[in-house]
């Protein structure tokens, strides 16, 4: 049996906010959301998250996931009593040695899946803790260690003596334990400290005291261990996250014009020779495939873009699907429900919204398609619009193949444009126009000779 237990109950003051601190976005998700994650991949029997101020808050961000337990820690009197809030809930299986409860924060949110699992490994029969080797161990809990390499104790830096100070190992406050072990040294654990709260590191000498060994392991990564206790701290682990991403997909083989001007807040997945220039930021799930360029300062969420693709400068793309060798951009908005097909070409200032834009079809030009369907090799001429909304309902315009719309049209829905049609510029269309021919509509053109320019009166 695995128990995993998250104290997420802190106020978070430095953060100067109303939001708990555990609900504060990385990467575009809540912390604990991150913690919850990577804890996941274990395979855990309980997730437990301790809650105190905001709980209502935390609980209702996570109301959809059915697997969280969630108890209250009200007043807060320190780590220790925090898990005892837990213990109750904790599970045990018949054989003793196989039980764990591993102990996570919510404000530590990227310790990574194999750095708990080297943790879980490490502790065998008896417990581990998570500790990290710092230049400056300032302000952290020095890990004790005897003569034989062996782990004695924890003790927090404000009861540090010199000596102790001077240990540059020290405790993450993540640890694994015997769930049954665990449930009694919390029972005995005192508050005699300069804090006056009752430490969950002490159960480190508890667990020597009753001769159980405490081993040790250490994250690949220092900023895996890193916490967020300030809106400084929570800028400088985004960019560290933001770092590592962009690293892994380096390596990968993804060109990335600067790694340090790129965000993704969410997963991306790229093909071969795939090229992302400055700027962009990738929310939700985003698939790139062979040979896309993604020009500088645009914003791509939850999208497939095919191959060959090119996506020019600040284009804003949502929730769309682009084929092979698209042209987008610069400066185009593509919102949910866009569907673009292979060779075609979306240009500067074009919006298009749940419509189909078949393949070689173009609208380069100062657009809006909202609910249409579009054929091959169509041309929407510049300043043309589908008028898909009359206040209460939306319609659908259909244009069909090889169709030309002159520009500056407006196509009131519901509509058809016939296979092969034309619209001339200025037309507005109510009516469904007919294949392989010309459609107008415009007021005859007048010059009035007797009109003159009106002067400002003084």
């Amino acid at each position: 049996m695995l128990n995993i237990v998250i104290l997420a109950a802190g106020l978070g003051k430095r953060m100067q906010s109303d939001l708990p601190k555990v609900l504060h976005p990385l990467a575009g998700k809540p912390m604990l959301a991150h913690v919850l994650d990577n804890a996941r991949q274990l395979g855990p029997d309980r997730i437990i998250i301790v809650v105190g101020h905001g709980a209502d808050r935390v609980k209702a961000a996570f109301a959809d996931q059915a697997d969280l337990h969630f108890v209250m820690q009200v007043p807060q009197h320190g780590t220790a009593h925090a898990v005892q809030q837990a213990a109750g809930l904790l599970l045990e299986g018949q054989a003793a040695a196989q039980d764990a409860t591993l102990v996570l924060y919510g404000d530590v949110p990227l310790v990574q899946t194999g750095t708990f699992q080297r943790l879980l490994e490490a502790r065998g029969q008896g417990m581990a803790v998570l500790t990290e080797t710092l230049a400056d161990p300032t302000g952290y809990g020095r890990i004790v260690r005897n003569d034989s390499g062996e782990v004695l104790r924890i003790v927090e830096h404000k009861d540090a003596t010199p000596a102790e100070h001077a240990i540059a190992e020290v405790n993450t406050g993540i640890l694994v334990a015997p769930t049954g072990r665990l449930k009694n040294w919390l029972t005995r654990i005192n508050n005699n400290n300069a804090q006056g709260e009752y430490y969950l590191t002490d159960v480190v000498g508890l667990s020597v005291q009753d001769g159980l060994p405490v081993h040790a392991a250490q994250p690949s990564a220092g900023w895996e261990t890193l916490g967020v206790n300030s809106r400084i701290q929570q800028a400088q682990l985004e960019r560290d996250w933001q770092g590592e991403q962009a690293r892994r997909l380096l390596e990968k083989g993804v060109t990335l014009a600067d790694p340090a001007r790129f965000d993704l807040r969410g997963s991306l997945d790229c093909g071969r020779d795939v090229s992302i220039d400055v700027g962009c930021v990738f929310e939700g799930v985003v698939k790139l495939a062979d040979g896309v360029r993604i020009g500088p300062h645009c914003v791509i969420k939850d999208a497939v873009i095919g191959a060959g693709t090119h996506v020019e400068a600040f284009s804003h793309i949502q929730e769309a699907t682009i084929a092979d060798e698209a042209r987008i951009g610069p400066y185009a908005r593509l919102r949910p429900g866009a569907d673009i097909g292979t060779q075609a070409h979306v240009g500067n200032f074009v919006e298009i919204k749940k419509s189909q834009l078949g393949k070689g079809s173009k609208a380069n030009h100062l657009a809006y398609i909202g609910d249409a369907v579009i054929g091959q090799r169509v041309n929407i001429g510049a300043g043309t619009i589908t008028c898909n909304y009359d206040g209460v309902n939306k319609s659908q315009t259909i244009i069909e193949d090889d169709a030309f719309i002159g520009s500056d049209t407006q196509l009131v829905a519901p509509v058809r444009v016939g296979r092969g049609a034309t619209l001339g510029a200025g037309t507005t269309l109510t009516k469904d126009a007919p294949p392989d021919q010309l459609t107008i509509s415009r007021s005859v053109q007048q010059t009035i000779k007797s009109w003159v320019r009106p002067v400002k009166k003084s």
